[in-house]
């Protein structure tokens, strides 16, 4: 059942009986509902993170520490410290939430999150004439709509099916890389991959687990980049895991 959280400003989804221990944080694009079967049985919360789902769109672009600032409110309503479970879009929130609240945060549950830069990968820079187009926008010299254009022809799917201030916040995010969050994390991490991810490779997380303090990475074998979907299992194996090594309550 839809419930509301941080005195209204979230929404997400219950399960259990017990005060909850374990948050989950979905993709761009998804909802709380992906993480269903990862959670059914546990004492957890998945939320609709704003712009997504049941909760209002924020005020403004954020990037993933915005967004973990606006989770960071849910605590108080948890058995902190507890286990966050990210997804993508919501893995970005979780390592930021992690870092800037490592009292409350016993372990992470990380999947298909673009942590690092693809090994290898040259930086991809927008098309010249999107260069061009968005420079004499910025002077005032080409209108709204050619600029509006120029979006529609080159931007990304994710980009295109995003309105208003969501646009921004996926230029926002999609330029960040979070080093510094992962130096500073100490609790347990858990990165779970489908071998078979082409949005978020496995070589992604294989950086990634090197870089941080206390990670394990697990491959699950004919899973794609939507993990919660296409193997809850083994989110759920990972989720008791990182509770066991993390001492989290409930």
């Amino acid at each position: 059942m839809l419930k509301a959280f941080a005195d209204g400003r979230l929404f997400g989804v219950a399960s259990g009986t017990g005060r909850p221990s374990v948050l989950a944080l979905h993709g761009w694009g998804r909802s709380s509902g992906d993480f269903t079967a990862t959670l059914s049985g546990l004492d957890a919360v998945a939320l609709d993170l704003p712009g997504f789902g049941a909760t209002p769109p924020p005020s403004e672009a954020w990037g993933a520490a915005g967004y973990a600032n606006a989770v960071a409110d849910v605590l108080h309503e948890l058995d902190t410290p507890v286990v966050v479970v990210g997804h993508s879009f919501g893995g970005r929130i979780a390592v930021h939430l992690a870092a800037s609240h490592p009292d409350a945060v016993a372990g992470l549950v990380l999947t298909g999150v673009p942590l690092v830069r693809r090994p290898g990968a040259v930086p991809r820079r927008p098309a010249p004439a999107y260069r061009l187009g968005r420079a004499l926008h910025r002077r005032g010299v080409l209108p709204e709509s050619r600029m509006d254009a120029l979006r529609r022809r080159y931007g990304s799917p994710d980009y295109l099916a995003a309105t208003g201030v969501m646009r921004g916040v996926h230029v926002t995010v999609v330029n960040e890389t979070y080093e510094d969050q992962m130096a500073t994390i100490a609790c347990p991490v858990e990165l779970v991959w489908g071998d078979d991810d082409t949005e978020v490779p496995v070589a992604v997380a294989e950086v990634a687990v090197a870089r941080l303090a206390r990670a394990t990475l697990t491959v699950v074998p004919g899973a794609g980049h939507l993990t919660p979907l296409t193997a809850p299992g083994a989110l759920r194996d990972a989720v008791a895991r990182a509770r066991l090594a993390g001492g989290s309550a409930g």
